[in-house]
């Protein structure tokens, strides 16, 4: 059996490690230089960066089996500390009594009481279907809140008002996690810590893309094929050939893709109409990462911040001295990387790269972390189509697409890209494991379910509330 796999990212590269692992020639075709795709990590004045926050958590024995057969004990246990930026004061998170009483005020920490208790009220009377992100939110924690903690943030992540984004989102990662619960808490109502978040987490020694790194020297050793710099325009008719963009077409026996949905089901030859019209309402948010070094080495203490300042377009910040000290091989100086999201056609997409430097040299400052420590120099990194956007009525737009690619059995679609699923590294990791057991073990793995049945069994682990880190 001969398996192509296309893109060399967490889900990809775990497929062709457990593949080659059960004796099957793979080879992998990544159109960048490096692999990891996302969760992968760059050499950076002289220090090691992963792009923006990707931490290792997960409670699936097949994960963590990979994982640490990859790790081979290469890595350390991080004690999570991270915090919410909003208008200049910075919330623990989880809120803490004290420190949310001292933000906040008693007048505003009673605001959003009263507002969560007229919202209880009104869901008593009549709780409407929750259709959409703030329907889910405002019926679950009230209007305040959802102001405060929940409705800048989202917007700037996905560029379009919270009534437009699906309420999917909002279950599928604030579920296990009650902010409301935890500002309750902060007045004396209700626990004061939440058993289901992330205290500690794992990171390689030498940044997230040591595993993946390791996953392809694998491969290599077992007779596979990783192919860098190497772009594909897209899959064969049949799912069972890769087209590349030089013009010429290979075969193999299956095909697994992590390319993004939209771009590989337009180059099939044959695509039913409802699934090609559903394709132009399945759109990526893109990311670009402002880093910026600081001549300080103890500016704050958080792994990341979450930026919820309105007036600010930044969205999040991460600080990589504070991930351990290996990632700054002896410099006293402090790497942050900057996030900002927008669409192809959003101008700071195509802004200069100093002028983006510029931008978060003064969002920085306005947040008041650097105090008076300069920016020695930036650098910028553009990441196209990171997010999959859950737009409402992504499903019955997803559904045509879905429907068409089960009836291809020689091709996989898997990955945050490649199943337009929103997924964290072990959402990705997993996906790769169960696509090299259907491949080479005649396994039936539903893997368009992935999610749903992975938060299932993760019914006691972490959710990520309403902000993204991965």
């Amino acid at each position: 059996m001969n398996v192509g796999i296309i893109g060399a990212g967490p889900a990809g590269i775990t497929a062709a490690y457990e593949l080659a692992k059960r004796g099957v020639r793979v080879e992998i075709f990544e159109a960048g230089a490096h692999v990891g795709g996302l969760a992968r990590t760059i050499d950076l004045w002289g220090q090691r960066v992963d792009l923006g926050p990707h931490r290792f958590f997960s409670k699936d024995p097949r994960v963590n089996a990979v994982w640490h057969e990859v790790a081979a004990g290469d890595y350390k246990t991080v004690k999570r500390l991270t915090r919410i930026c909003y208008d200049g004061k910075f919330y623990d998170y989880p809120l803490r009594p004290a420190n949310a009483l001292r933000n906040m005020g008693a007048l505003n920490a009673a605001s959003c009481m009263m507002s969560y208790a007229r919202q209880l009220l009104a869901n008593r009377r009549a709780a409407p279907p929750a259709c959409t992100f703030e329907d889910w939110i405002v019926s679950t924690f009230g209007r305040r809140l959802f102001e405060m903690f929940f409705k800048s943030y989202s917007e700037k992540l996905w560029g379009i008002p919270c009534n437009e984004l699906d309420a999917d989102f909002a279950a599928q990662r604030i579920k296990k996690f009650s902010l409301g619960g935890a500002v309750l808490s902060a007045v004396g109502i209700g626990r004061t810590r939440h058993k289901t978040l992330v205290d500690e987490f794992k990171h390689p020694i030498g940044g997230t893309g040591m595993i993946y790194g390791r996953m392809a020297a694998a491969v290599r050793d077992k007779g596979g094929a990783v192919h860098l710099s190497t772009p594909v325009s897209g899959v064969t008719g049949d799912g069972c050939g890769i087209r590349f963009t030089d013009g010429h077409a290979r075969a193999f026996d299956h095909v697994v893709s992590t390319m993004p949905l939209t771009a590989m089901v337009r180059s099939l030859d044959s695509i039913p109409p409802d699934a090609r019209a559903a394709l132009d309402q399945l759109t990526y948010r893109n990311t670009i990462l402002v880093y910026l070094r600081i001549d300080n080495p103890s500016l704050f203490p958080d792994q990341w911040l979450y930026v919820q300042t309105p007036k600010l377009r930044l969205g999040r910040i991460t600080n990589f001295r504070n991930w351990g000290a290996d990632l700054c091989t002896g410099h006293r100086d402090t790497i942050l990387a900057l996030e900002y999201w927008c669409n192809d056609d959003d101008a700071i997409w195509s802004t200069a790269d100093a002028e983006l430097i510029a931008l978060g040299t003064r969002e920085l400052s306005a947040t008041g972390l650097p105090g008076h420590a300069h920016v020695l120099e930036g650098h910028v990194v553009r990441l196209p189509r990171c997010y999959p956007v859950y737009r409402t009525g992504y499903k019955q737009w997803l559904a045509p697409v879905t429907a068409h690619l089960r009836s291809l059995p020689r091709l996989t679609a898997i990955g945050r890209y490649g199943s337009f699923k929103y997924n964290n590294q072990d959402h990705s990791i997993l996906m790769g494991l169960l696509a090299a057991q259907n491949i080479a073990e005649g396994a039936h793995h539903d893997l368009w379910s992935i999610n749903t049945d992975y938060e299932e069994y993760q019914e006691q682990a972490p959710a990520e509330a309403a902000y993204v880190e991965d």
